[in-house]
């Protein structure tokens, strides 16, 4: 999918907001922690290779994704910063990953089996930990000790760091939290700590519990300006929102009472109202589930009346206004502001899935940067 420029729907990143965020929280550590950027899923949709420039010039000493294929990206384009994969990579790619000095994570027992017998140059990597997530990562404690074991013996597998992922530390609630801390130092005391990094810590454990037993802390949802817990925790500074969502009106129309709009006819003017139709839809990422949902046009509350198409929606406006009139649907409009976190809570999901769904249709420009 190309970005569609020649349209007026775009996103545009602030990266000073990303660098201020980056900035707060490397603030609150401590000498011997490092703070690595999460970049997957093209910085959470903000755009990849952008945000990890910012990010590693505002002090970032590495960078974290998804997949080989996002780690390519980061090298192909100068990047030459750590770059840790956090989720499999197959090993029918271990040229490929020793050739552009990806660090790589240890999914299971079996996976490090195969890497100790095909492994002919020294392979960074990163031990995962399942302690309560039930994704992937060593799982128990016979497991670890045959890992322990496998590892010691094959001088090809370099053990850079161990780590595990926090399934509730963005919750009020801490026992399955608690539960999975004790399960992690369990695993330390089998596998030993002697290995440059150790990682528990994503946005929400630095946020709310002090980057538990990490000298590297994953920085992701925090980065963008979202709060990971969506609003059941305060964070401890204020975020500052990098993504705005913005169109604008390519036609508008005084629609007489008892009209219909939209596929299924699911929405009637109840008097005389402006309407005015956006080039933007769920093709973009804006899903059908948007309808009923406030945009802000000249700093005024404009509801998305009738079905989201796929290229198109519609707006009651609170006045006419002229063709090419800015819409915001996420950011700051004459003083209004629209957080992602709204549009989160109106379609009933998280934040993070809001950014990462805006599709590549959407051109994406950045202001704030060196």
């Amino acid at each position: 999918m190309i970005p569609s420029n020649y349209r007026g729907s775009r996103i545009i990143v602030n990266l000073e907001a990303i660098t201020t965020n980056i900035k707060t929280e490397i603030n609150r550590l401590d000498e011997t922690q490092e703070l690595f950027a999460v970049v997957k899923a093209n910085g959470y949709g903000h755009g990849a290779v952008e945000v990890a420039k910012a990010a590693i010039l505002a002090g970032a000493k590495g960078l974290c994704v998804s997949n080989l294929d996002e780690a390519l990206e980061l090298r192909e384009a100068g990047i030459t910063e750590p770059i840790i994969v956090l989720s499999f990579v197959s090993l029918d790619y271990i040229k490929e990953i020793v050739e552009h000095n990806i660090t790589v994570t240890a999914p299971s027992l079996e996976w490090l089996t195969e890497l100790s017998q095909i492994a002919e140059n020294s392979v960074k990597v990163h031990l995962k930990i399942d302690t309560g997530m039930g994704r992937i990562g060593l799982y128990g404690k016979e497991e670890m000790i045959q890992a322990k074991e496998l590892i010691d013996s094959n001088d090809n597998i370099m053990i850079e760091g161990i780590f595990t992922h926090f399934s509730t530390a963005d919750t009020k609630d801490t026992t399955h939290f608690e539960r999975q801390q004790e399960r992690f130092v369990e695993a330390l005391t089998i596998l030993g700590e002697n290995v440059k990094y150790i990682h528990t810590s994503n946005s929400a454990t630095a946020l709310w519990h002090g980057a538990w037993k990490s000298n590297l802390i994953r920085y992701g949802n925090a980065m963008y300006g979202m709060n990971p817990s969506g609003h059941e925790l305060e964070t401890p500074f204020h975020l500052k929102q990098a993504l705005t969502l913005e169109s604008e009106i390519i036609r508008v129309k005084k629609m007489k009472s008892h009209e219909k709009i939209g596929y299924g006819a699911t929405y009637e003017t109840k008097e005389e109202e402006w309407i005015g139709t956006l080039p933007i839809g769920y093709a973009d990422g804006l899903i059908r589930k948007f309808q009923g949902y406030e945009c802000l046009v000249n700093g005024q509350k404009a509801e998305i009346v009738g079905r989201v198409c796929m290229d198109q929606c519609m707006i009651r406006l609170p006045e006419k206004v002229e063709v090419g009139t800015k819409v915001t649907i996420f950011g700051l409009n004459n003083g209004v502001f629209n957080s992602v976190q709204s549009g989160a809570e109106h379609v009933g999901t998280i934040n993070y899935e809001i950014t990462c769904g805006l599709t590549d249709r959407l051109p994406r420009f950045y202001t704030g940067g060196n």
